[in-house]
């Protein structure tokens, strides 16, 4: 049985890296954490912020993902795109998923990525 989504891995050029450092922990506000020994010679890099992982694994005929994209929840999400934003990030708002607000964004590669936060309801006289 499943019990949860250990990491997500996209794509990346070879070379890329330092982009893709630049971009995860300095704009999203991850960590970079350590590959295992045999798996850092291929290069790419893994990065985590609190439960979750993204790992951009090296591709020699990379095409970026597009359509597929990690989903990401964030809690303040107005001023998380404005980060984003100011850092140079295209923000792309979207409002066709009920119940939440969310905008998508691009990695340095082109890779697509979803930030969404669920709208929390006020509850009425009756709960």
């Amino acid at each position: 049985m499943l019990a949860a989504v250990d990491h997500v891995q996209l794509a990346a050029p070879p070379g890329a890296e330092d982009a893709l450092r630049a971009y995860y922990v300095d704009v999203l506000g991850m960590t970079e954490i350590s590959k295992p020994v045999v798996l850092a010679a291929r290069g790419g890099c893994w990065f985590r912020v609190g439960a979750v992982q993204l790992h951009l694994g090296i591709e020699s005929d990379f095409r970026p993902a597009k359509k597929a994209h990690p989903g990401l929840r964030v809690t303040g999400i107005e001023a998380y795109a404005a980060r984003l934003a100011a850092q140079g990030a295209a923000v792309t708002w979207d409002d066709s998923l009920p119940g939440h607000r969310r905008f998508y964004s691009e990695d340095p590669v082109g890779n697509r990525l979803e930030f969404l936060e669920p709208i929390l309801r006020a509850c009425g006289p009756d709960g």
